[in-house]
């Protein structure tokens, strides 16, 4: 049975609509009916959803992460299964060879989206799959100015069987409506979004490419579209999901990378909104992977947020992610016990990887076959936990998990002018290869343990 840890939701207060100059005249565009219209769609709507918010904020994916305690009914509108309207092109285009996809990671896409709107007034529409092509909206659209946007990436996979799988496609599910929920946006009915998305991989199954390694990445995101300047609760939604054709995601194949410590930029706050997957949250990670990739050799950023600045005692660092990747420890502590550790979710500055929880998962059943004494979610400090444990040998295995690259493992962290390397050096360590082998295995329909998998007819 899926389980999900939720907190109590914060109140929060929602911002009110620049509708007054000074003196409390209207500012022109509210003038109109349709304007007022919007504004009062708006209030509703945040009205409607941080009241939801306090009754129910899931924090996030614990372990196999989904919810305790059942999620707020949503209502549909017409975002049905039932619903879709199938628009097929007119246009095919031609589908790329497995070569052309080294190297170009969400460069190709296929002949369709999956597409929805809402309206505070009319709720969600029927969802449509279409021709692929650019979106048209206000330049003044709130999504292009306040970051009122979330996104999804989940991959569909070709099994040796020739038979088209999705990976636990309701844990993205949920976690877009964990993230909508954030941004006071209307949520996606749950089994709408798996079946639709189902129906978008079935309508491009050409595009999805045979072989390990290779896959459809599918982006599902939500925007907002009110076509006026102000920082408020949306009124007008739109959804949609593009589908790309791609290989490996390291074209030099299951390589270890270094990474580079970051103990400066701080990637989310504890109270922020780390644990949901926002555009707002990616953006500013680009100056110090940038930064990293000129002052090293290394090709991702270790985030390390800062503890205890302005006490007495030099601060600590806390290990959050790496680059877009949840981060995995393997450890053996000081009286000899094999631990593998990830950090806790329970500040919520910390994405809730469906990769991460698989790896939870997979390496709780299969502890005693790894050498693992345990498995656990809890604070790591680059201080004792990374630079401790690797001085005084203990410290084994690091690598990140994620959609991209399923798996990726570290050989060594770049600290200023000084870097730790790690035992595994260029190969993969033992736990994080056989963690990868028993995920892939579910991917392409060789084993599935747990139900993961869901076909896509």
């Amino acid at each position: 049975p899926l389980r999900c840890s939720s907190s109590q939701g914060r109140a929060s207060r929602v911002a009110r609509p620049e509708n007054a100059r000074k003196g409390g005249r209207p500012h022109p565009e509210t003038r109109t009916r349709g304007g007022q219209a919007m504004l009062a769609a708006a209030a509703r709507t945040a009205a409607r959803l941080v009241a939801r918010g306090r009754r129910h904020t899931p924090r996030g994916f614990a372990s196999s992460a989904v919810a305790a305690e059942p999620p707020d009914v949503i209502a549909p509108g017409r975002f049905t299964v039932e619903e879709l309207e199938m628009q097929p092109t007119a246009t095919a285009k031609p589908v790329p060879s497995k070569e052309a996809l080294l190297g170009m990671f969400g460069k190709f896409f296929s002949d369709h989206m999956l597409e929805a709107d809402w309206t505070a007034d009319e709720g969600w529409g029927a969802p449509r799959i279409h021709a692929q092509g650019n979106l048209e909206i206000s330049p003044a659209a709130s999504c292009l100015h306040y970051a009122l946007q979330c996104f999804e990436g989940m991959k569909a996979y070709r099994g040796a069987d020739d038979r088209l799988r999705l990976f636990r496609p309701e844990l993205n599910a949920r976690r877009l409506n964990s993230s909508l929920r954030r941004l006071v946006m209307p949520e996606i009915p749950e089994d709408a979004f798996v079946q639709c998305v189902a129906k978008l991989v079935a309508a491009d199954a050409t595009w999805v490419p045979p072989g390990e390694g290779y896959s459809a990445y599918l982006r599902p995101t939500v925007i907002a579209t009110d076509p006026y300047l102000g920082v408020n609760a949306p009124s007008m939604v739109k959804f949609f999901a593009l589908l790309s054709p791609v290989g490996p995601y390291w074209p030099d194949g299951f390589r270890p990378i270094t990474v580079a410590a970051e103990t400066t930029a701080v990637r989310a706050w504890p109270g922020g909104a780390g644990f949901a997957k926002i555009g707002g949250n990616y953006a500013p990670t680009i100056m110090p992977q940038t930064r990293a990739a000129d002052r090293s050799d290394a090709q991702q950023v270790l985030y390390c947020t800062p503890e205890g600045t302005g006490d007495a005692a030099p601060p600590r660092h806390r290990v959050t992610e790496v680059g877009s990747m949840n981060i995995v420890v393997v450890r053996r502590t000081p009286d000899g016990r094999t631990e593998l550790v990830t950090p806790t979710l329970a500040r919520d500055d910390i994405l809730p990887g469906v990769t991460r929880a698989s790896i939870l998962d997979l390496a709780r059943a299969k502890r005693a076959d790894l050498g693992l004494d345990d498995v656990l979610e809890q604070d790591l400090y680059l201080e004792d936990d990374l630079i401790q444990a690797h001085a005084d040998g203990r410290l084994l295995e690091v690598f990140g998990v994620g959609t991209a690259a399923i798996v990726c493992p570290i050989k060594s962290i770049v600290l200023g002018a000084g870097r730790l390397d790690l035992p595994t050096g260029d190969d993969a360590g033992r736990i994080a290869t056989s963690l990868l082998e028993d995920l892939t295995a579910v991917h392409y329909g060789r084993a599935d343990p747990f139900g993961w998998s869901y076909l896509v007819e």
